[in-house]
């Protein structure tokens, strides 16, 4: 049975600069990605999670977190439909029987048919875990490309005295609108009446563009795949004029230098965002858009800041619940949010990749999706494991 293309072909016919990324509507495979953080899950604990269209079982088991697919290989029901754990690293289905040990997603026994040649020879797939800065990372991708974390996280990320705070919550778009929304140097319009104006003093433009020199493409064999934005070297535009007058205009400081609440932006593969100095100046945003199908992405927020004695630590996590979580994760990127939910129908059949009208500072959305053409891993294909 031929089952119908999940991407228009019609559409990637005619974009062949950034053929790969339109291609990559269910998400690029062989990456990492964030699925939860590390304190939501105790130890013997199972969580069901959605990644790239595949549902998981994650389950702590002495401290180790593992990832085994969600169905069972009899007749291929969720074994979280209600999961039977008769030992600690085993989950046995509710159905029939058959018996999976998490680390290897072996089947170890089918309990009414004990004495099946079937035992021993066949496994559930299961992905490599990983946890670092409080949050656990899934590889979902082929056995014989995985790879560090550090190629698929941005710089400093992993720096030893980072602390990293942050939430999570299910956005309804695409993730590649999650994205482009996040490295969009445009879309800062609609954030010029953010309440982080009354926790920090910044200039805040209404928009700008790029110069020349200010976008770089990052490709370095052995590092992650991304794309800078240096807001030092943009034109920024303060007020909005309608036949003469000014109608709105950007918050200005005389106690600020520079044009904006952040020193740059940068995107990375498989789809992580950091802006620097923000959401003020010594903290750093990462933000992951991780693709749950081709219409939902797990919109993963976080906060870092070098810290390096308890007492800092613990000022940073007031402040982070106080200020920083309420007014930027919640306020500042709840426009975000709504934004990439309005745009989801202008994309959903695929042609909104040739009908946009891009303009200049969108140069920075175009050096992106080249990038991840050339760069993304593998493309995830449709599924029917959801």
């Amino acid at each position: 049975m031929n089952e119908e293309p999940l991407v228009n072909p019609d559409v990637v016919n005619m974009i062949s600069d950034w053929k790969g990324y339109v291609e990559a509507k269910m998400g690029f495979r062989n990456h990492w990605y964030p699925v939860r953080f590390s304190k939501e899950l105790d130890e013997g604990q199972l969580e069901v999670v959605e990644l790239l269209g595949e549902r998981l079982i994650l389950k702590r088991i002495e401290g180790k977190t593992y990832a085994m697919r969600d169905r069972c290989l009899h007749r291929g029901v969720p074994l979280s439909r209600k999961p039977d754990c008769y030992t600690k690293d085993t989950i046995t289905c509710w159905y029939h029987g058959y018996t999976y040990r998490f680390q290897t997603g072996e089947l170890v026994n089918i309990l009414a048919v004990p004495d099946s040649r079937l035992i021993g020879r066949r496994k559930i797939v299961t992905y490599p875990v990983q946890e670092a800065k409080g949050l656990i990372f899934v590889f979902l991708g082929d056995e014989d490309q995985v790879h560090d974390l550090k190629k698929d996280v941005p710089p400093g990320f992993l720096d030893d005295n980072l602390m990293v705070l942050g939430k999570h919550r299910i956005v309804n778009s695409n993730w590649r609108l999650g994205a482009e929304n996040g490295f969009d140097a445009l879309h800062i319009f609609i954030h010029k009446d953010t309440t982080l104006r009354h926790y920090r003093t910044f200039n805040f433009p209404i928009g700008h563009t790029p110069l020349p020199g200010a976008v770089e493409v990052i490709e370095d064999e052995d590092g992650p795949k991304g794309v800078t934005d240096d807001f030092a070297q943009h034109t920024p535009v303060w007020d909005g004029v309608i036949d003469g007058e000014v109608v709105v205009s950007g918050p200005r400081s005389t106690q600020v230098k520079g044009t904006s609440a952040s020193v740059g932006t940068s995107i990375w593969l498989p789809g992580v965002l950091k802006v620097e100095s923000f959401p003020t100046v010594g903290m750093t945003q990462f933000e992951w858009y991780v693709p749950l199908d081709g219409e939902r992405h797990l919109y993963v927020q976080t906060i870092g800041k070098p810290c390096d004695s308890e007492q800092e630590r613990i000022d940073f996590a007031n402040e982070f619940e106080a200020i920083w979580k309420p007014h930027g994760l919640d306020g500042f990127n709840g426009d975000d949010i709504w934004a990439r939910e309005v745009t989801e129908p202008f994309y959903a059949d695929d042609f909104g990749w040739v009908d946009e009208m891009l303009c200049e500072p969108d140069e920075t959305i175009l050096q992106w999706r080249r990038l991840a053409s050339r760069h993304g891993r593998g493309i995830q294909q449709k599924t029917d494991l959801r």
